[in-house]
């Protein structure tokens, strides 16, 4: 489990001691059950978004710092995420870098001494981990961090999108930052208990869909009326978390399709849709294509 997951476990935590609600009265007024309650706030399995909202309301907190973990540990979870920071230095390491073979015959060129080796090496691992931990500080709850304040301007991470209504067409939503604070358009609950969801970014201009509690060999297409993409559900991995499509441009206005087609060859698909810019809702089933 990532650091950003256990933050999160530990948060909801928290949040549901607030609310002095058991693990039954959650079931009761969520849309998830006992079991799930706790393997999420145990940190058996990264809860829904959707779950993480339904907490935070019923212990009347704000979301926006838990779902933005929650995004950073989704993309943990999903191995999305960019590689982590490198391993400190160590003594052997350091040892072998400054153990230099003797010069040649010949002119000699000036050698860096150990210590200020030992400096250089130090200052270049100070700033990469201070970048990392500058960020996770943000995210932290405001009962440990006190106040958040912005990143400086020298730390190189940010929240930005990497891209924008056409140029995301396709595209990884984590890997382009568009992942972060997106809008649900609607939720849908299949027939075989698969959970979906059509998601939304305003920053990049594009929509995608995501589904979990899944069976491998099922699958999800989304369209906002040009190209299809497609998300199967190929192992057991796939099945025990989320998965979810490549996006596809969509404005204000447009309407998002997501069909859900399990692997069972019997069933018939189930499809949904949605318009961007109107209230979220809990779609009906429309007429497959």
């Amino acid at each position: 489990m990532t650091t950003e997951h256990t933050r999160l476990a530990a948060a909801l935590r928290e949040l549901r001691a607030r609310a002095g609600l058991s693990l039954a009265a959650l079931a009761e007024r969520t849309p998830y059950s006992k079991s799930s309650w706790e393997r999420y706030l145990n940190g058996k399995s990264l809860p829904p978004r959707q779950a993480v909202r339904e907490l935070c309301g019923l212990a009347n907190e704000p979301d926006g710092r838990l779902l933005a973990l929650w995004e950073i540990a989704e993309s943990h979870w999903s191995r999305r995420a960019v590689a982590p920071a490198p391993a400190p230095p160590t003594d052997e390491s350091l040892r072998d870098l400054t153990q230099e073979p003797p010069p040649p015959d010949g002119p000699r060129r000036p050698r860096l001494g150990r210590s200020r080796l030992l400096v250089v090496l130090a200052a270049a691992y100070t700033v990469v981990v201070g970048g990392v931990a500058a960020l996770l500080f943000l995210l932290l709850p405001d009962s440990e961090t006190g106040k958040a304040e912005p990143l400086p301007a020298s730390v190189p991470f940010s929240f930005a999108p990497l891209c924008h209504g056409a140029a995301c067409e396709g595209q990884d939503p984590m890997r382009l930052i568009c992942g972060v604070g997106p809008d649900t358009l609607a939720s849908y609950r299949t027939a075989t208990g698969a959970h979906v969801e059509l998601r939304h970014s305003v920053k990049c201009g594009a929509s995608w869909a995501r589904t979990w509690a899944t069976e491998i060999g099922d699958r999800v297409d989304v369209t906002a009326g040009g190209p299809t993409h497609d998300v199967r559900i190929a192992n057991k991995d796939d099945a025990a978390t989320f998965v979810y499509t490549e996006m596809t441009e969509a404005h204000p206005g447009t309407t998002v399709r997501a069909c859900f087609r399990p692997a069972s060859v019997d069933a018939d698909p189930e499809c949904f849709s949605a318009r961007v810019g109107e209230p979220t809702t809990t779609a009906a089933p429309s007429s497959p294509r």
